[in-house]
């Protein structure tokens, strides 16, 4: 098939870890790190292509996000920061929104540059540098990452828009693991599963990830596979984070990784001699937003994914059937078992794999910028079956934006990113109906128990009044929390008490 000049390739695709145990650990910054990963894209074109490279994007860091404080500064503009350090002198340098899906949407903004002809060359990358801002911290070191540069960045915000209510904050529904155990539970009671049963059903999902990440020179820590029990048994060292998450089964944000992706047009690789082998074409790919966590008519479930995972595949003309490899981006297992179990009908244990990194648990829930990883290593997996198709599925907030994306290296038109047909489809559905002032008897939709350390803490309810409209409460009584770990407080009854703040609960 012949396509246009300027038709999007992927042509180059680098990752970069620095470990804290490593012999030659320099303590990188957030900028050094990506520069490592983007460099090693750009070698990876295999051509001399760096004095066309005109756009350049950054994902957001954790610090970027506003979801963590790094003391040693940073850089203001971390896309023209990544550039000087590369000798890049880009006319576009963008700076995207938060969120896991924000790979794919920088990727789509500059292939549509390129496919719209304003430059013929982009370079996209991100990077976390977490776990050694904590070591430095802990052994009382210092750095000066503090960096100004002159030129001009387009800044997309912060995207944060109809994430959590206030509402869902006031009750504790602050960090992406209380959302997530929210989700997880609505979903065992969807499916009737005991916490034992449900536990080992997590961990059967999550197995096979741990034997990628093993063999992953990039996994962000030594990574022994380990068994479907082993992920699920609490233990010391498989502590509970929020009920049914033990650590084993959340996203590991301590690390330092980098991934960068370069993009051409056909015609601008093809004059630089990037050699034909090496690009990967996008064949569809779609982005939808989900309603706060209150809002959602079923709580367990993820229409935003479902749309556009439908609308990327319709786009490309393919079905879950035809792709040699996945990756579904996995902070927890609810967003995998919604995507890739769910909607489109795969088994845990399918031979081809549910990831081609490691997934964030094991691999390293590099931020925002996890999926660059996912998009490189596809690169890659697809560049040595060529002819074969491979699907990377992106997760943002707190089952709140997912992205599809199906690439190949065989030749396609770019068909940009479908946004707003796979929005308006989610928009026309009514929203749950949430009582204003809940108070008397409801019934347990879902539920969580919070801990700090070994010890729970607090308790957070989400379910159906009798007298009609959902509610949230939550408890700190450490009786009733007590009482909620010793039954399983799914489907039982609650007295549901409003005050000026929250809302609280008692069993019964």
């Amino acid at each position: 098939m012949t396509v246009s000049d300027t038709t999007p390739v992927i042509v180059g695709v680098g990752q970069f870890v620095e470990r804290i145990d490593a012999p030659d650990y320099a303590g990188l910054s957030f900028a050094d790190l990506s520069e490592r990963a983007a460099a090693a894209a750009i070698a990876d074109a295999g051509a001399d292509i760096s004095g066309r490279i005109k756009a350049v994007g950054s994902v957001r860091t954790f610090e970027e996000s506003g979801a963590m404080q790094v003391p040693f500064g940073r850089a203001e503009k971390m896309p023209l920061a990544v550039a000087r350090r590369l000798g890049l002198k880009p006319d576009v340098a963008i700076l995207h929104k938060v969120g896991g899906q924000s790979p794919l949407a920088l990727i789509a903004d500059l292939g549509d540059k390129i496919a719209r002809g304003e430059v013929e060359a982009a370079l996209a990358f991100g990077s976390e540098a977490i776990s050694t801002v904590r070591h430095l911290t802990t052994k009382g070191e210092t750095r000066d990452w503090a960096e100004h540069d002159d030129g001009e960045m387009i800044d997309m915000g912060m995207g944060f828009e109809g994430t959590l209510s206030a509402t869902s904050i006031a009750h504790g529904i602050r960090a992406p693991v209380v959302a997530y155990a929210l989700c997880e539970n609505a979903r065992r009671a969807k499916l009737g599963l005991s916490r034992a049963d449900y536990a080992l059903e997590m961990g059967k999902l999550f197995a096979p990830f741990t034997e990628v990440a093993a063999t992953n020179p990039y996994s962000s820590a030594a990574v022994k596979p380990m068994s479907a029990e082993e992920i699920a048994t609490v233990g010391e060292r498989n502590r509970m984070i929020a009920d049914p998450y033990p650590l084993k089964m959340v996203s590991r944000d301590q690390v330092n990784q980098a991934a960068a992706v370069v993009l051409m047009s056909v015609k601008a690789a093809r004059e630089a001699g990037v050699p034909e082998d090496k690009w990967v074409y996008l064949h569809g790919a779609a982005l939808g937003t989900e309603r706060e966590i209150l809002d959602r008519p079923e709580i367990d479930a993820y229409p935003a994914a479902k749309a556009a995972i439908d609308a990327a595949f319709a786009t490309a003309g393919k079905s879950a059937d035809d792709m040699a490899a996945f990756d579904f981006y996995s902070c927890f297992p609810i967003p995998v078992f919604n995507a890739a179990v769910r909607y489109l009908g795969l088994s845990p244990q399918d031979p081809r794999g549910l990831t081609v990194t490691g997934g964030l648990p094991y691999f390293g829930g590099a931020g925002n910028n996890y999926s660059m990883h996912a998009f490189a290593s596809m690169t890659e997996t697809l560049r040595e079956k060529p002819g074969s198709f491979g699907f990377v599925g992106l997760n943002g907030g707190f089952q709140s934006k997912y992205g599809a994306a199906i690439l190949s290296t065989t030749p396609r038109e770019w068909p940009g990113c479908e946004t707003k047909t796979v929005q308006d489809k989610l928009d026309a559905v009514p929203k749950a109906v949430l009582a204003e002032k809940p108070a008397g008897a409801g019934t347990v939709g879902t539920y969580t128990i919070v801990y700090a350390k070994a010890d729970p803490v607090q308790a957070i309810v989400i379910g159906d009044l009798d007298s009609g409209g959902r509610f949230i409460a939550e408890s700190r009584d450490a009786a009733t929390i007590a009482a909620m770990i010793e039954s399983d407080p799914l489907g039982k009854k609650v007295t549901v008490t409003p005050d000026e703040k929250r809302n609280g609960f008692v069993l019964g």
